[in-house]
């Protein structure tokens, strides 16, 4: 197997058609998101957009551990430290790494988001961060038995990016604040539930939903194939027969719902981490997100806080514009490098966050995270929206 960070290929299918298959391949690191890995993807996607041939693309990852568990953090601490130590170190542009690193992220998440032909993201075991932002845009997302998604950016001092102010507020109730607070892991159940998955099948399923795949009479119109997957999806699901009980997340959406209603982040946070001891003791899962919640950033929790109550009513594009200002603003800042490296460098798992406190985090303090810092016809990502329109359907 080549060493190439992600491999291409296609599939014969029926009548001359095609599948395009698109694997990560850097199985030692989770499949971590580099971005020569988001080069590769963007570039070979639209490739496959253009060629009439191909049918629908399936996005899967090397490995039984991870889809893809976050971006390639150990490069961007690198380029951060360097700016850190720069004379630019107050500029937020000038952290070019950082910079040309989330906005080709961003692009390719859209690019997925609104890609025109069916992609069938195989979300099988690990998928965290990055890997959300890869699978949350397809058109098409399994989730297997050993699926376990997280947004675990609070114990990094960033936030749920790629998409997550997006995604997280279009969840049922207050979830996706709870998991933006907590970076509380979900099981395949609960993916299903909060719309960041369509289906579950067992992993030992797939060698048999591509030969149903190949099997297929596509058709060359995108809309018609997009019909054909869901139906094959559906049709190996109920053959599976598998009997899904409710994960977590669901069985505590009361109770999450109630913690979360406040107006206020302190009160919220206050709710979450005064739960009650009885209840905590019982429930390893919630012991877990309170204890996530209590030691994560709290600049991080008030940034998802903010950008979710800012994104309520915001395009897609919009959101990813705004994210690529507050993912520099992390980046420039303290927080981000000083999770990294307590969590993955140093590995003490012991940050120092500064401020240490929600209560000490000054009003001015936030500005920047939201900071005009391009002209709206200079901004990176401006072309976002003004082409495609979303095109995501429902499998």
């Amino acid at each position: 197997m080549s060493d190439a960070p992600v491999l291409f290929h296609t599939l014969p299918a029926a009548n001359g058609m095609q599948l395009g298959v698109a694997t990560l391949n850097s199985e030692k690191t989770l499949n971590a998101l580099s971005k020569e890995m988001v080069q590769l993807l963007g570039k070979q996607l639209q490739a496959w957009n253009e060629d009439d041939s191909i049918a629908m693309v399936v996005l899967q990852a090397a490995g039984e551990k991870a889809f893809c568990a976050g971006g390639d953090l150990q490069n961007l601490y690198a380029r951060m430290r360097e700016h850190h130590a720069s004379d630019k170190k107050d500029d937020l542009l000038g952290n070019a790494y950082a910079l040309d690193f989330f906005e080709q992220e961003y692009r390719l998440d859209y690019q997925i988001h609104t890609y025109r032909k069916p992609i069938l993201c195989w979300g099988h075991g690990i998928v965290m961060g990055g890997g959300i932002g890869l699978m949350a845009g397809a058109s098409h997302r399994v989730v297997t038995e050993k699926s376990r998604l997280a947004m675990p950016e609070i114990a990094i001092g960033l936030f749920p990016d790629v998409g997550g102010t997006w995604f997280l507020n279009r969840m049922p109730g207050k979830l996706g604040l709870f998991l933006a607070l907590t970076g509380a892991n979900i099981n395949a159940s609960d993916a299903v539930f909060v719309k960041l998955a369509d289906l579950q099948l067992p992993h030992e399923s797939k060698a048999e939903l591509l030969a149903r795949l190949q099997a297929c009479e596509w058709s060359t119109q995108a809309e018609n194939n997009h019909l054909r997957l869901s139906h094959i999806l559906h049709e190996q699901q109920r053959n599976a027969n598998l009997v899904s009980s409710a994960g977590p997340l669901r069985q505590h959406f009361d109770l999450i719902n109630q913690l979360c209603s406040a107006a206020d982040l302190s009160t919220i946070i206050g709710n979450i981490c005064q739960l009650d001891v009885n209840l905590l003791n019982d429930d390893v899962w919630l012991q877990k997100a309170v204890s996530s919640l209590q030691k994560g950033s709290p600049t991080s929790a008030w940034l998802a806080h903010a950008l979710q109550e800012r994104g309520k009513h915001l395009s897609l594009a919009e959101i990813f514009r705004m994210e690529l200002v507050a993912a520099l603003a992390c980046a420039q800042g303290h927080d981000f490098a000083e999770g990294i490296r307590a969590l993955i460098v140093d590995k003490d798992q012991k940050p120092q966050w500064l401020p240490g406190s929600l209560d000490a985090l000054q009003p001015k303090d936030g500005e920047r995270y939201f900071a005009r810092l391009w002209a709206a016809e200079q901004h990176p990502l401006r072309d976002l929206g003004v082409i495609e329109n979303i095109q995501k359907r429902a499998a």
